[in-house]
Formats: C-alpha cells, structure tokens, sequence
C-alpha cells in the first residue's frame, strides 16, 4: 500500500472491476481514454488478467479514500522500459464521475504515484499523452510540473472533427525539486 495525504494506492482487485468498468463507460469519462469502446465485464476482466495481474512491464493501483477505504479511481505507470528508465502515467478519479477531481484525489494520488515510480522503482522520467481537449489533465500535469514536449498533429478524432495529441513529460530530478527530495 502507497499512502499519500488523502488516499492510498493498492493493488486492483477483482472486486474493483464491476465499478471500473462503470466508470470507464460513462461517455463524460470514455472521451479521454484510448479505449473509445463501450467495456463489459469480460472484456474488463481479461484487461484485468492479462494487463493488470500478468504485465510486468504495467503497474496498476486502485485510489482510495485513506480514512474510508473507498474505491475513487484507478492510476498506473503503463508501458515501462526498464532499460530506459520510463512509463507513461495513467490516472483517473471516477468518484463522482469527476475524471480530475477539485477534491484533490487526483492530485495526492499522483503525487503518490510519481513518489512511488521515481523513489522506489528508479524510474528516469514519466509521460503522458493526453488529447487537446483535455484541459483538467492538462491542468493537473502542469501543477505536478511536467513540461509539454511534442505535439502528435490531428492524431484524435473526436466530437466530428480531429484533434491533436500532447506529450508531456517529468524527469525524476524535477520531481525532487518540486516535492522536496525525501528518498
């Protein structure tokens, strides 16, 4: 278990699939995920068996709330090179369909999830890509202190029009600076 503030971050659970998948399928939240498909259940459970059991190379956690224990959303580091040194992040709060809360669940949780990826498993850098039209995302990289560094043109077609893809990063040597070096 990985403590922040205001959640933990656990291993997923099967029992946490059926809300997972709840929430991946609300259209509000599908819009930012790769994944444009409506998931049902074996399909959740088969991504569950193959990626976040069986994957070494993908590390999946459920967010929780720290006094409650209540599922709020899932994060993970996900295609990580261990050669090179990084992993593209992924985090969501479904709590409230919220995507990235004002609770600051998001945030404490990737705080966490970044502590965790740079202090323990010596990870480099961290990405992510994430749609234009993903301003809340946005907003929570630049707060933790990724810097945007590519732009994949017209790489998304969403809501009858294209949109491009952004690519931001984190080295560990920002993280320490921004959050106080406590290795």
């Amino acid at each position: 278990m990985l403590n922040g503030e205001n959640v933990f971050l656990r291993a997923v659970e099967e029992s946490d699939l059926p809300q997972l998948m709840a929430w991946r399928n609300l259209p509000q939240l599908r819009k930012y995920f790769r994944e444009y498909r409506e998931i049902n259940l074996p399909m959740q459970k088969r991504w569950f068996e193959s990626i976040a059991a069986n994957d070494k190379n993908t590390l999946m956690f459920s967010i929780c709330h720290r006094e409650t224990g209540e599922l709020l959303g899932c994060c993970g580091l996900c295609s990580i090179h261990w050669v090179h040194r990084h992993a593209e992040i992924s985090l969501y709060i479904g709590h409230r369909e919220a995507y990235i809360d004002t609770d600051g669940y998001a945030l404490d949780g990737s705080r966490v999830l970044l502590g965790y990826a740079f202090r323990q498993l010596n990870l480099h850098k961290v990405w992510a890509e994430i749609y234009a039209f993903d301003h809340p995302k946005k907003g929570l990289l630049h707060t933790l202190g990724f810097r945007q560094e590519g732009i994949l043109r017209d790489h998304c077609f969403y809501d009858g029009r294209w949109w491009d893809s952004l690519l931001f990063s984190l080295l560990q040597e920002e993280f320490d600076k921004k959050e106080g070096d406590t290795a």
